[in-house]
């Protein structure tokens, strides 16, 4: 199997599961978003190599795979409003390099599309049917559009090739490994390091916006699913937890859960953030029979006590 990005939060962890179930694994990672460390432990074993390559240049010759898994984007919003250009290129000439090689190979391709496909929705929860409401030249396009790209070109690859590709977008997720360092950092795992940290719990706006956070191992099993099902074949996918609340009230609770002292303070909420994001997991059930299993309140202790730990 090829996984690209295997070296980043979602990547690493699949990776993990593949090596230890008895697949052979090619990760494919620059690292320049990616940690190495995320990996170390699996470097002993025969049946994982790491290629250091961009995805976005010829790769070196792979071996044989029946499945890809195309992770590899810059991922967090203030990181790829810094690296707009190479976000747009990983999702557009990376995704079409790893369609070629699904192609020659006869190969399942898997690429990991996003919530933000959908904008700021006007529909929530948001079912795959709606269209999205996307600001074509607003600092957050270079993910947005570059992930509308990348399922459009998924699915040229389909109609024109042949080619099985299955799309599912990932909503907010959270758990061990997630980076919350400088750019890399989310609300989640920023607020975590903060509260831990007795640092002000920095949020955005008045913190009424909504998201939705499912944990890394419900999303990681609605990956294989999606991968492994015959019925998502030229399908999207929404996969993420339908339980849906404020900024604010995410702050909140971590603040509590880490016993932490630190005051919540509030910022000036950047351009184009969406209002409410929420999935509408319907179809996930049906073609999946998957739900996240994990409440918000135990994957954030886990999440809280690695972050301590480490």
């Amino acid at each position: 199997m090829l996984v690209t990005g295997g070296a980043g939060f979602i990547g690493s962890w699949l990776v993990d599961f593949l090596v230890s179930v008895g697949a052979r694994v090619i990760c494919v990672d620059d690292l320049s978003t990616g940690l190495s460390k995320n990996l170390a432990h699996l470097t002993p074993s025969s049946r994982f190599k790491l290629v250091k390559s961009d995805v976005t240049k010829p790769l070196p010759a792979i071996e044989e795979c029946d499945m890809i898994f195309h992770l590899a984007s810059h991922p967090s919003p203030d990181e790829y409003q810094k690296h707009p250009v190479e976000t747009l290129v990983a999702n557009s000439e990376g995704t079409q390099n790893m369609l070629e090689v699904a192609r020659r190979r006869d190969a399942i391709l898997l690429y990991a599309s996003s919530s933000e496909v959908y904008g700021d929705a006007g529909v929530v929860p948001t079912p795959e049917t709606y269209w999205g409401n996307v600001n074509p030249v607003g600092p957050r396009s270079c993910y947005d559009e570059g992930k509308r790209f990348g399922e459009a070109l998924c699915m040229a690859y389909n109609r024109a090739y042949g080619v099985d590709v299955r799309m599912p977008r990932i909503f907010n997720t959270y758990g061990p490994r997630l980076r919350a360092d400088g750019l890399y950092a989310r609300a989640l795992s920023r607020f975590v390091r903060q509260a831990l940290a007795g640092l002000d719990l920095t949020v955005y706006g008045s913190g009424a916006q909504t998201r939705s956070f499912c944990y890394i191992t419900d999303t990681l099993h609605a990956l294989l699913l999606a991968a492994s099902k015959p019925q998502m074949k030229a399908q999207v996918v929404n996969v993420g937890n339908p339980q849906e609340l404020t900024i604010l009230s995410l702050a909140q609770k971590i603040k509590y859960i880490a016993e932490s002292k630190s005051e919540i303070s509030f910022h000036d909420r950047p351009t184009d953030d969406p209002e409410r994001r929420c999935p509408d997991i319907s179809r996930a059930k049906t073609l999946l029979s998957w739900t996240p299993r994990t409440s918000l309140e135990e994957g954030l202790n886990k999440t809280i006590r690695w972050f301590r730990d480490n």
